[in-house]
């Protein structure tokens, strides 16, 4: 009933979401291997031999699974799975890119975001924009299952690695071709592995407004975040999105600002440890799932916060 893990890395660096993933893994079954693919990572393949639950490695390491196009790795995958029952993976763009791939080839349904393991064949999932758990069971032998990596711990490091075997990469389907990619670059956290978030909606009124908030996340050590409609108002990048439809976080400390609280938004920062809430709208529906709530203008209370904070910080 061995579980093989799709390692998530940018060839030199294991992300934070791999170690939770392979929690959930070592929930539904064992023994749990690894599999990292990419390009020049064996470094990533070496982190990996020290987390904690995992008994192998797998390196298939070539040029072609460099960015992880879905074509080529759900090939490799499929290969490899005459050997597991389960196929897990983080639920990012990566997971869920390449995972479906994995579950149609092999005619089976994927069951997607589990935050729950009951047993090596039932789970839980949120549904209706996280209103309600469904509890799923599967009924086929394979398995493909992607994590809500907020719901669970992230794997321990143990004081011993496990072995490394290196596999031959697959033939690649030429059927996809890699372009570019545009990363933003900041000093700030990454927003879905951030301890703390400032996030901004509709009512911060525009871009240059966000300015307040990037300085209090700065004094915080925190990450920039916001709500659908103010990336769609185009007052920040998409990456800023928190949500259904953005990144799925779970902070210990949540701050949200002039944001009401639209259920897509809620069901992406609703575990989060602490949500405070900022918003004049004393109706607003942040304020049902906020811990502290500041019914203020955000343009008076937040530079207050700001002077406050930087009280702290002398």
């Amino acid at each position: 009933m061995s579980v093989l893990v799709l390692a998530e890395h940018n060839n030199n660096k294991l992300n934070e979401a791999t170690k939770k993933a392979v929690t959930a893994a070592c929930q539904i079954s064992n023994p749990v291997h690894i599999i990292i693919a990419g390009d020049g990572c064996k470094n990533v393949a070496k982190d990996a031999s020290y987390i904690s639950g995992v008994d192998k490695v797998l390196l298939a390491d070539d040029v072609m699974y460099k960015n992880m196009l879905g074509e080529v790795t759900s090939n490799l995958l499929l290969d490899l799975m005459g050997n597991y029952k389960y196929l897990v993976a983080a639920a990012t763009t990566n997971g869920k890119n390449i995972l479906p791939r994995v579950a149609a080839s092999m005619d089976v349904s994927q069951i997607s975001e589990i935050i729950s393991v009951i047993d090596g064949k039932t789970f839980q999932r949120p549904i209706y924009a996280g209103n309600a758990i469904a509890t799923v069971e599967s009924t086929t032998e394979k398995n493909v299952i992607t994590v809500r990596t907020t719901a669970f711990e992230a794997a321990k490091q143990s004081e011993k690695n496990v072995g490394i075997e290196e596999i031959n990469a697959t033939t690649n389907p030429q059927l996809s071709e890699f372009i570019e990619e545009k990363v933003s670059s900041s000093e700030r956290p990454e927003l879905a592995s951030a301890g703390v978030i400032v996030s901004g909606g509709r009512g911060m009124q525009s871009g240059d407004n966000f300015k307040l908030l990037e300085s209090v996340a700065d004094r915080l050590g925190a990450a920039v975040g916001a709500s659908r409609a103010a990336v769609d108002a185009g007052f920040v990048p998409n990456e800023y999105q928190v949500g259904q439809t953005g990144k799925v976080v779970a902070p210990e400390l949540y701050i949200a600002v002039g944001i009401s609280g639209a259920i897509q938004h809620l069901a992406g920062m609703k575990d989060s440890k602490v949500i405070v809430a900022i918003n004049k709208d004393e109706e607003a529906p942040i304020f049902e799932v906020a811990d502290y709530g500041l019914i203020a203008d955000l343009f008076e209370a937040v530079p207050e916060f700001d002077k406050e904070l930087e009280k702290i910080k002398k």
